[in-house]
């Protein structure tokens, strides 16, 4: 007679704790996420972390400030509404994140309530500084707006010399540019893209060293001047200069202007650095068709189009160019920059 033995079990004490995931482990994965640009990413897990605490009022502040990277500002203050319903005074950096959303989408007004709403609030906001600087801008245009002593005529004079500089400098002109820019200088001395301007082509004639002292003055008199920190970084990069145009560059990276000019300049001096994702992801936010249809636009969208893996894109965009400014076809074509 046989005898099958059966394994005896026996019930002991499992040592495996299971692992349960916490809002603030959800959380860190979208900090990371976020870091590294993978904004789908992002937004998956912060939810995640949201639906885990829902009375954790960082998590859905930074789910809007991911939404605001993407450019879907009026997403972003759906959720740092519902923040300030349910927390109101007690997390006021979702002022401050509300003004600046408000401030992309051109309603000023908007913007500086809820700055000054930050401002006035006793805290250690995590923005204050940011803040600062945002109601200085906004009172700035504010000023602009009521102090504008142009007449109509002065309007129209002054349309005309930027539709004729504009056509030079697009056909690169720099000679024909230059009396223009100078007119305008003297004439609209408020107009300070004019000087900028003049500069640029005064270094694309030769004037090099006479150009980079010209904005290095004009940044003494105003350190966070946008259109002077991409002229320097555009001319040193032009001479070799890699390291001092990188700390231009830095800084400029860090910057997310409200004026389509200057958002189109700061993602032509990224693509021109060799920051491809980023330059494209800034060209991508561009919707005025003042700046969208000029020269920069299609040949340096073009080729951080091309870095990034996306030649069809950037064929697309060299062919439209070229048709607006045949001179650009003599570049050959978004794969020739390195």
């Amino acid at each position: 007679m046989t005898t099958s033995l059966k394994p005896t079990i026996h019930n002991k004490p499992s040592n495996i704790i299971p692992f349960l995931p916490t809002g603030n482990f959800y959380f860190s994965y979208g900090i990371q996420a976020f870091k590294k640009r993978r904004f789908d990413a992002a937004e998956k897990w912060l939810k995640k972390a949201i639906e885990l605490s829902p009375d954790e009022p960082l998590y859905p502040c930074q789910l809007s400030v991911v939404y605001t990277e993407v450019g879907s500002y009026h997403a972003a203050n759906q959720v740092l509404t519902e923040v300030v319903k349910k927390y109101g005074d007690d997390y006021v950096d979702a002022y401050y994140l509300m003004a600046n959303n408000y401030a992309h989408l051109g309603l000023l007004n908007d913007a500086k309530k809820y700055a000054e709403k930050y401002m006035n609030k006793p805290s250690e906001g995590d923005f204050e500084e940011a803040a600062a600087q945002l109601l200085q801008m906004l009172n700035s245009l504010e000023e602009d707006e009521l102090d504008d002593d142009f007449t109509l005529d002065d309007e129209d004079e002054l349309i005309i010399y930027q539709e004729t500089a504009f056509y030079h400098l697009e056909n690169e002109e720099w000679e024909e540019a230059l009396p223009v820019l100078h007119e305008m200088m003297q004439l609209f001395p408020d107009y300070t893209l004019a000087k900028h301007k003049y500069a640029h082509a005064l270094f694309k004639i030769g004037e090099e060293e006479e150009a980079i002292q010209m904005e290095k003055q004009w940044l003494k008199k105003d350190p966070e001047n946008i259109q002077s920190h991409v002229n320097l970084a555009t001319f040193f990069m032009l001479q070799g200069d890699k390291e001092q145009a990188e700390n231009h560059i830095e800084l400029l990276r860090n910057i997310y202007p409200i004026h389509e000019q200057q958002k189109l300049a700061i993602a032509v001096i990224l693509a021109r650095g060799g920051y491809y994702h980023e330059a494209v992801d800034r060209f991508r936010r561009l919707k005025n068709k003042l700046v969208v249809g000029r020269r920069g636009y299609y040949k340096w969208y073009s080729i951080a189009s091309y870095q990034t893996g996306k030649p069809s894109r950037a064929l697309k965009l060299w062919e439209k160019g070229c048709k607006r400014f045949p001179r650009l076809s003599k570049e050959g074509g978004p794969w020739n920059y390195q």
